[in-house]
């Protein structure tokens, strides 16, 4: 990124609060779900309930996100987030208490992860609706590029700690979430922006419905956001990480934390290299590309038995997925008026949420029939197929060219 460009986002005060508050609430929700999982484990022994972990938290979501997106497109965005984040400090200091007092159970844990899905069903497109508001649009395909390199970063940094803190006991964890996601919670309280709320509007079906309506016509966001939906939901392996770190690969929570940071610094590389030098044409052919390639390192990662190769199929499919999320991103939200964008958000969210909880529950189900190896397997070869099919079902999107509408 050159100079210029840096000073230009780092001009944009609210979106560098932004930034550093995904970067701590990022942080926290993945030494939470590192902590949960590998609890879950210990106590169960059981793929079906490391899957069932992802169920719970994406049903939430179908049943909220058509309220959550009316609810975005009129309040403040910002005080949304923080919100969300104020109740995600309760649900770690919920599991703190449970861990540390002893009557931490399966119950709890899935309860917990009820509660998680509900909080993100209305935090995850605030924050995506909330990013564009915050910056000019020529900036907005270099923001969403530096905020995945912060969310990368979490990601990595987050698992590895939360797998040596977890050496501590999951308590120790939980209480560190707790004390990430208050930071977060008061950075985007500093958030100041132009909101303007909207003329008072009774919440009917069809503007609860626009959303919807408003992707299925444009197919171009459709064919986006269903392929990320439907490789992802195939081709995710993240509900399978304890058992391959405990039966496949031998290691212990620490082995766990690495494979969980792998994708992440992969990702991480890659939103740096976009952010440098970010995508402006051939953008609907390098989409369905980067799902392809993020099938193939599926499939790699699912037949390796080192814990090196392991590591570098998983890196690969987060550099890969990385291309995916930031070219769809972009032209989701330059696609979409901002009067919109809570609403489209909310959608895009459902299908994401599908795409990795829901992803984990089918990974847990079909490895306790087929085994992790495979599950993952399989799904590898299914995101191979969800590629090859999207280019025949979506045409306007494998010939897109320019990020921008109509350049």
């Amino acid at each position: 990124m050159s100079s210029d460009l840096e000073g230009s986002l780092l001009a944009h005060r609210a979106f560098v609060l932004l930034w550093f508050a995904r970067l701590a609430g990022v942080a926290a929700g993945q030494m939470l779900m590192v902590a949960v999982g590998w609890q879950m484990y210990e106590l169960t022994g059981s793929a079906w309930d490391l899957g069932l972990v992802g169920l719970l938290q994406f049903a939430p979501a179908v049943l909220l996100t058509l309220p959550a997106g009316h609810a975005i497109d009129r309040y403040h965005r910002a005080r949304i987030v923080a919100l969300c984040q104020g109740l995600q400090v309760l649900m770690a200091a919920l599991l703190w208490a449970g861990s540390v007092f002893g009557w931490a159970d399966r119950t709890l844990l899935l309860a917990i992860s009820v509660g998680l899905g509900a909080v993100r069903a209305l935090q995850m497109p605030a924050q995506q609706a909330l990013t564009p508001s915050l910056v000019p649009e020529a900036l907005l395909a270099r923001a969403l590029a530096a905020s995945s390199a912060g969310l990368q970063a979490a990601v990595i940094a987050g698992p590895a700690i939360g797998g040596v803190v977890y050496v501590a006991g999951a308590g120790a964890v939980y209480a560190t979430c707790a004390a990430l996601f208050a930071v977060a919670a008061l950075l985007c309280l500093a958030i100041r922006y132009e909101h303007v709320p909207p003329p008072a509007e009774p919440a009917t079906w069809a503007t609860l419905t626009a959303g919807l309506a408003f992707v299925w016509q444009r197919k171009v966001v459709l064919g986006a956001i269903s392929l990320d939906l439907f490789a992802v939901l195939l081709g995710g392996a993240t509900a399978l990480l304890p058992m391959f770190a405990k039966d496949v690969l031998h290691v212990g929570p620490w082995g766990l934390g690495l494979l969980r940071s792998a994708p992440a610094a992969g990702a991480l590389a890659m939103s740096l290299v976009l952010a440098r030098w970010p995508v402006r044409r051939r953008t609907g052919p390098l989409l369905l590309g980067a799902v392809a390639v993020f099938g193939a390192a599926q499939l790699a990662f699912g037949l390796s038995t080192l814990l090196g190769l392991s590591l570098a199929a998983l890196a690969v499919s987060g550099a890969a997925d990385m291309v995916s999320v930031v070219i769809r991103q972009t032209l989701v939200q330059l696609e979409t008026p901002d009067e919109m964008r809570g609403r489209v958000s909310a959608v895009n969210s459902v299908f994401i949420g599908a795409s990795n909880q829901l992803g984990e529950f089918e990974s847990g189900a079909t490895a306790a029939w087929l085994g992790p190896v495979g599950s993952v397997v399989l799904g590898g070869v299914g995101t191979l197929m969800v590629a090859a099919l999207w280019l025949k079902l979506f045409p306007a999107l494998a010939r897109r060219d320019a990020l921008l509408p109509g350049r």
